[in-house]
């Protein structure tokens, strides 16, 4: 069983309830008012659990029961090396939203889990240090345009520039890593002033040498694709995110779809979600600072 969505505060909490000797063992639940039976034999009748069927009070005027999420078990050392179980003494809960507190079974239950976590996740929260992309399909439409003499031409995003350039006014690094071979992903990546890699066979080589050349860390890098050769990449990176028309498997793997197609400013998209979080940071830095001095 695995639970996927865990929220530090609730974390905290459980933890300061060891700390501050409110309770011995505590764990994570949801609130459920739910009326249980249980099945008595193999008769198919059922008996009431939680409740006494002849007195039936509405839903919102009962106790709650809790049940168990599994997200995460706190408590004290001490005791449980003495119990040798997870519940022993003054046992205590940390009540977590209903909406995150899905049990990975089941291929059905991780499906479940990542829709979910569109819902769940703020768009905002884009935390990471760097940004690697795709080309084609993701700063194109995927499509191009061929002259008689066999010159290729592509469409891509005038915005998408101007969001590179706000990335790179917060310090952020850029790759761009392509299959192709055409001179055109050169041309784009020197006219946005990034790095790139073309005619690339394996990306996820290529985006792991460039992460361990410049000791960035993985797990706070987001990678940008659209298609099943991105799917190598992006199971390297903290941030897989896919663009809008993307392959379904890369949607079902990305733990962020964007609003836009490629070509149609995704990167900017993306661009503008990651600086506007690293801007937010720096200003409630700044306010908690100036808060502190008073």
């Amino acid at each position: 069983m695995y639970e996927p969505v865990i929220a530090p505060e609730d974390l905290d909490r459980a933890a300061e309830m060891i700390i501050r000797d409110c309770a011995d063992s505590v764990f994570s639940a949801v609130a459920s008012y739910d009326f249980l039976w249980r099945a008595n034999d193999g008769s198919g009748l059922v008996s009431g659990q939680n409740h006494d069927p002849a007195v039936r009070t509405r839903r919102q005027d009962r106790e709650p029961d809790f049940r168990e999420t599994g997200a995460f078990y706190v408590m004290s050392v001490a005791g449980f090396l003495a119990a040798q179980h997870r519940f022993f003494g003054r046992t205590g809960v940390v009540q977590v939203p209903e909406l995150t507190a899905v049990d990975v079974d089941h291929l059905h239950d991780l499906a479940l889990a990542g829709a979910l976590a569109q819902l769940i996740e703020s768009p905002h929260e884009v935390d990471v240090d760097a940004v690697i992309t795709d080309f084609d399909g993701v700063h194109t439409d995927d499509s191009a345009t061929v002259t008689e003499d066999g010159r290729e031409s592509v469409r891509v995003s005038r915005a998408d520039g101007l969001g590179v350039e706000r990335l790179r006014s917060v310090g952020i690094p850029m790759l761009i890593v392509s299959k192709e071979i055409n001179r055109v992903v050169q041309a784009r990546a020197a006219k946005l002033g990034v790095e790139v890699r073309y005619g690339v066979e394996d990306k996820r080589q290529v985006v792991g040498d460039w992460l361990a050349a410049r000791q960035l860390n993985g797990d706070r890098t987001a990678y940008l694709g659209n298609d099943i050769n991105d799917l190598g990449p992006m199971a390297l990176v903290g941030w897989p995110i896919a663009v809008a028309d993307a392959h379904p498997e890369v949607r079902q793997a990305a733990r962020l779809v964007l609003a836009r197609p490629g070509g149609h400013g995704a990167v900017r998209e993306l661009c503008d979600l990651v600086v506007e979080h690293r801007l937010r940071v720096a200003t409630e830095t700044v306010v908690a600072g100036l808060g502190a001095s008073d």
